[in-house]
């Protein structure tokens, strides 16, 4: 069969062959359909078939034929030239849709983020050197023949463009005299196989040792956690592990997962001065031609080093050997949206199912990385001391109850001293709170009214710089209004508590001859404009930084000496299990920002709770101890990781039948030993986009297969149309 022949004439053939295939398509699906081929087709080829009157893009999948009648099976259009999806790929689709319980074809479609990469793509006119020089030179016909030259192979006209300044007149003209050949190249060029035997930075003894070690454990499959302090260099480490998987097998492919995009840019320069090529990039922020190049030479196997975000996990990797997490504890891998999973904690299925190593990376790594180490399930790597002369930067706590700011203030006189210290030594100051906006409530002096979200139950943040009210939560903005929406008052509305705008502000009238930048994900939204403000830091073009959570890893500043935590109680708010453990890695991330290079660093964290064991742990640099007690109080009461949670959530737009709908819930249940269920109770958040929530929390011991609990209780239960549902396996987030 030619895979590329007309649509018609494939299915004319396939009419008259016999050969049954099932067919997943990238739809929220439980299973894979039948369908006639011309000819056995082997899991993974990519097909088109029709499906709901339309001809989709599907996967010939693993599975016996549902035995259904020959009259009754349609036949697919055509099968497509593209490599077919390898079996790990689709044995972890598999898994990751039973563990998740979300359907097979939503998980498909992960893997399968456009259809577009499936499909050659048009050429692109590219030139190439054909012949001598012409007899007429002139310095533009010189600087595109040379530009060429230098390329070792074909530009397309843009590369000529910013090569050597040359127009399309000056190429067409070349072209005419002999000099050039016009030709067609492919658009998504393979990427440059990276040098693994290329020299990297020099290491410390320190360095040298765990690189070591870590290279030994990428001999094996196993998850090993490089347990290194903020500034201690773990990057060059792992690099080193990833260059030798590289070196050790020629069409082996790393991938190197990231939190988010802030570190993915930087990173990159990193990653291509030590592999002498450029890695293949995957994040949200990519051009849609961008990611089909990724794509198909992931699938094709020419792409050997991936570096990207969560979504990267889901690529169609020919030949995967090794995944690096870095910064592993991070919340940024949860994904909350769509199908719902932790992209480190698949990461460590794909690895075991794929029998290769994965290796996570964190300065305060996760309480359940932590008791898998202690559990010998994971192997340990550490690294205690930071790079070179530098030294981890002195933690002190400032007790807002003794020395509270002024009236109207949220800076501390200790903390406002301490940056005047730093700008008369030509220092640098980072002022952090992890709030964005100007003021996360607006309420009316006169008759108490708060501005609130008509689409949820949130209060609207002001964003000053922006002159509007937003809701963080739906997206939701509107102009600050002239009176309050209550009581007509003019004026009458006042902002309550201090967002990142608020601090800059006060900054501004504390140090106005200081070089100040904010940055925020309102403020600062491309990727170019974060690089700017990066570089701008880096070289000592900032003298205060105010920021939110993007700043707080991953960032090397030689001048920053001084770390201001604004409010540190924030995080302690709400009653998240994990409160106490994310605060204690959010706090001492943004702290190691101070002192990563000669000048000591020091961190001042403003609290009005300085008892509290997590900070008291972070002043007195007891990261284990903390964490030894955070897991007795989780053991204690059974909650992960020594125990599991599943969440379920009920939404509808009719408040009446999601009151059926959790009460019909909640009859259904039945006793299991080691399960315990809580609920239905309204969400933290009850309204959400005119919808109203109900959560179900399950609580179940480690032994406890809490998928087949769920799938038994749920199937006893009919949901209404008008009334949604999602299972959360593993819960973050209690929203």
């Amino acid at each position: 069969m030619n895979p590329e022949r007309p649509a018609d004439e494939a299915t004319d053939s396939a009419a008259s062959a016999g050969a049954i295939v099932k067919v997943l398509f990238p739809l929220p699906l439980l299973k894979a359909y039948d369908y006639r081929a011309p000819a056995p087709l082997p899991p993974g080829t990519f097909v088109e078939a029709p499906f709901g009157g339309r001809i989709v893009l599907g996967v010939v999948w693993p599975g016996e034929a549902d035995g259904l009648d020959a009259g009754r099976i349609r036949p697919i259009n055509r099968a497509l030239g593209a490599p077919p999806l390898g079996a790990r790929v689709i044995d972890f689709v598999g898994w990751v849709a039973a563990y998740t319980m979300f359907p097979l074809g939503a998980v498909l479609r992960l893997v399968i983020r456009s259809g577009d990469a499936l499909y050659p793509p048009k050429g692109v006119a590219a030139y190439e050197i054909a012949g001598a020089a012409p007899a007429r030179m002139t310095p533009e016909r010189r600087a595109v023949l040379d530009a060429i030259k230098a390329r070792s192979g074909a530009l397309n006209a843009q590369e000529i463009l910013e090569a050597s300044s040359a127009g399309a007149g000056v190429v067409a003209g070349l072209v005419r005299a002999g000099a050039l050949r016009k030709i067609e190249i492919d658009p998504d060029p393979p990427f440059a196989p990276p040098d693994a035997r290329r020299e990297g930075k020099a290491l410390t003894a320190e360095q040298h040792r765990a690189a070591v070690e870590l290279v030994a454990a990428t001999a094996r499959a196993g998850v090993t956690l490089l347990d290194g302090v903020t500034g201690s260099g773990k990057t060059e480490v792992y690099l080193e592990a990833a260059a030798e998987v590289l070196k050790r097998q020629p069409e082996a492919q790393v991938l190197i997962l990231l939190p988010e995009i802030a570190l993915t840019l930087p990173f990159l320069r990193r990653v291509e001065a030590r592999f002498g090529a450029e890695p293949a990039a995957w994040h949200s922020d990519l051009s849609p031609a961008a990611r089909r190049r990724v794509w198909r030479r992931v699938n094709d196997g020419s792409a050997r080093l991936v570096i990207g975000a969560r979504s990267a996990l889901f690529l169609p990797y020919r030949e995967l050997q090794l995944i690096i997490v870095d910064e592993e504890h991070d919340g940024a891998y949860k994904q909350d949206e769509g199908v719902i999973y932790q992209a480190r904690d698949m990461a460590v299925a794909r690895g075991v199912r794929g029998g290769f190593p994965v290796i996570l990376a964190s300065a305060t790594p996760s309480l359940e990385t932590v008791v898998n180490v202690e559990q010998a399930r994971y192997g340990l790597v550490r690294l205690p001391a930071r790079y070179g002369r530098a030294a981890l930067p002195k933690i002190a706590l400032v007790d807002l109850r003794a020395d509270p700011p002024e009236q109207g203030r949220w800076l501390s006189p200790p903390l406002i001293g301490a940056v005047d210290a730093r700008l008369k030594s030509g220092e640098q100051s980072l002022l952090f709170i992890n709030r964005r906006g100007y003021a996360p409530l607006t309420i009316c002096r006169r008759c108490g009214h708060r501005m609130k979200s008509p689409y949820a139950d949130t209060f609207l943040v002001e964003h000053r710089y922006e002159n509007k009210l937003v809701c963080h939560l739906t997206g939701y903005s509107t102009p600050k209004p002239a009176a309050c929406p209550e009581c007509k008052a003019v004026g009458s509305l006042a902002p309550c508590g201090p967002g990142v705008e608020r601090i800059a502000e006060e900054a501004g009238a504390l140090w106005p001859a200081a070089r100040r930048r904010v940055l925020s994900s309102d403020l600062v939204q491309s990727p170019r404009d974060m690089r700017a403000l990066l570089d701008d830091m880096e070289s000592g073009g900032v003298d205060i930084l105010i920021a939110t959570q993007m700043i707080a890893k991953g960032h090397h500043f030689p001048r920053l000496t001084l770390v201001g935590v604004v409010d540190a109680d924030m995080g302690l708010a709400g009653g998240d299990l994990r409160a106490a453990e994310r605060t204690y890695q959010l706090l001492s991330q943004v702290s190691g920002r101070a002192g990563r290079a000669e000048r000591p660093g020091e961190a001042l964290i403003q609290t009005w709770q300085p008892h509290a064991p997590v900070f008291a742990a972070l002043a007195a640099g007891d990261r284990d101890g903390f964490l030894e007690a955070e897991a007795a109080g989780r053991a204690e009461l059974g909650f992960p990781p020594f125990g599991r949670l599943a969440a379920l959530q009920l939404r509808s737009a009719n408040e009446a039948a999601l009151k059926v709908a959790g009460a019909a819930h909640r009859e259904a249940l039945f006793s299991a030993d080691g399960v315990t269920v809580w609920g239905p109770a309204p969400a933290a958040v009850y309204r959400v986009r005119g919808e109203a929530r109900l959560r179900f929390l399950v609580k179940a011991r480690r032994d406890v297969n809490v998928q087949a609990f769920l799938n038994e209780w749920l199937g006893r239960v009919r949901l209404p149309g008008s009334v949604r549902r999602t299972i959360d396996i593993d819960p973050y987030a209690f929203m």
